[in-house]
């Protein structure tokens, strides 16, 4: 048989140029990623996810890190600075103790009109008796004929008419009593004072106003006490630079900046344990479940599908009962309890679902007929399988329990006072939200930016760790 060579199939095989051993070959080629490492390029391809990566990365420093920068004491109550909203720093001026003002009576002056007019002039010339100040704003005016007392209003902006006179402040019970000294709440703010003349019963429909700013005084003792000056110091007239308060302060003094950082650590730590500790024993009894099956699986799921039917309010009110917690009191121990008893059944349902896909694959089986025990295979094979599964429901777990913490501090059955956290907050808030909404607005937005950073951080996981998903480039 004669030798057959590649010409007799190819005659123009010369016309084919040989590639030499220096000519450059295209390779194509991808870099070797983990499966991590790809979760990790995923998420940040995410830009919600990212933004909302490093908002929880912010907030984990303003909770730890915060107090030990911004060391100012949540429980300091600063009654000359009650909710006071966010401003630059204050100037004081430094003054001696509160001295009673018997105010004015006009002796020659009759303190009840011998008939009752149908009709009087209003106060003439309000005016202040002194300097008006944070500590006091002493009025006076010159007595009206035919009136039998009179009306103090303060509003914070121009009266429009009569019944747009503000805050009634008091009365004085005689036409000759012409005076009247205000020290409720006072702020380095425009007041307008308004004085109604009336017949002892009924106001007459006139009424003088007059504009102050009360400039902000601070005494020597609340100084001293709040170690703004030293002891030997008691010089009267100096201005003092007052404490900052970037977020203002509440209704008691107290600053919103310190107590949010307190209250943090109270919101973000029933949170976060809570939901690491039920997510954990959902997966191991999730996992247990959906690996042996049959009627281990049934009988451990027909018990997650009784806790799921118990009500939570209920059971916190128990738990508050049998741990002696009475009205009044914090019950975070109690929420604690309560959320990793009756919130796991979601983690079990999910989890067994993810096994019972799992126990089938082919390398699970290879392990089994290798004498695997089912101990290696859950923990070993199984769970680590199901790990992204399990990140995204944690990360939508805590959301829910600040959420959860959030609502029964509102209502009075979580945190109490004066333990700040940010559903107590809100609640102390509500009550001054249309004079003072800072009060409010601060933790509830706190509270919301949290769950809407972790909601988002969870969907961006979804879509990052879905190995359907992986990038091919």
């Amino acid at each position: 048989m004669s030798d057959i060579s590649i010409s007799d199939f190819y005659p123009d095989v010369e016309d084919f140029a040989r590639v030499g051993t220096g000519t450059p070959v295209e390779q194509i080629s991808r870099p070797s990623l983990s499966y991590w490492q790809d979760v990790w390029i995923r998420l940040k391809k995410n830009s919600r996810a990212t933004v909302s990566l490093y908002i929880v990365a912010a907030l984990a420093i303003f909770t730890l890190l915060g107090p030990l920068l911004w060391q100012v004491d949540p429980v300091l109550q600063d009654l000359n600075q009650i909710s006071q909203a966010p401003s630059l720093p204050k100037i004081a001026t430094l003054v001696g103790a509160y001295k009673r003002w018997d105010g004015i009576v006009l002796n020659d002056f009759p303190a009840e009109p011998q008939e009752y007019a149908e009709s009087v002039a209003a106060a003439t010339r309000l005016r202040f008796f002194e300097a008006a100040t944070t500590q006091q704003v002493r009025l006076i005016w010159d007595p009206v004929v035919g009136a039998a007392g009179y009306n103090i209003y303060r509003n914070q902006r121009t009266p429009e008419g009569f019944n747009d006179l503000g805050l009634p402040l008091g009365s004085t019970y005689g036409g000759n009593e012409v005076s009247y000294e205000d020290r409720l709440s006072l702020e380095s703010r425009t007041y307008y004072y308004s004085i109604v003349p009336t017949d002892g019963y009924d106001e007459y429909e006139v009424y003088t106003i007059a504009e102050v700013r009360p400039q902000m005084i601070i005494t020597v003792s609340d100084a001293k006490d709040r170690g703004l000056i030293a002891e030997a110091e008691d010089n009267l007239g100096q201005e003092i630079r007052l404490e900052f308060h970037p977020f203002g302060t509440d209704y008691l003094g107290r600053d919103m900046l310190a107590r949010l950082m307190e209250g943090a650590r109270v919101s973000l730590f029933i949170g976060i344990v809570a939901p690491f500790i039920f997510v954990i024993f959902g997966v191991i009894y999730g996992g247990c479940a959906g690996y042996f099956g049959g009627t281990l699986d049934a009988l451990l799921m027909r018990f997650a599908d009784f806790v799921v039917a118990l009500p939570f309010l209920l059971f916190m009110i128990l738990f508050k009962i049998a741990f002696g917690i009475g009205p009044g009191e914090s019950g975070i121990f109690p929420m604690l309890i309560a959320l990793i008893l009756l919130a796991w059944p979601a983690t079990a349902r999910l989890v067994r679902g993810q096994v019972l896909q799992i126990r089938e694959q082919g390398y699970i089986e290879a392990a089994r007929l290798l004498g695997a025990k089912p101990r290696y295979l859950i923990f070993r094979h199984i769970i680590p399988n199901t790990m992204g599964v399990i990140l995204v429901t944690l990360t939508f777990a805590v959301p829910s329990a600040i959420f959860t913490e959030a609502f029964l501090s509102f209502i009075g059955m979580g945190v109490a006072p004066p333990t700040p956290s940010w559903g107590s907050m809100c609640n102390e808030g509500v009550k001054t939200m249309l004079s003072h909404p800072h009060e409010l607005i601060f933790p509830a937005a706190f509270i919301s930016v949290t769950v809407l950073a972790f909601n988002l951080l969870g969907d961006g996981l979804t879509e990052a760790l879905d190995s359907r998903m992986r990038s091919r480039e």
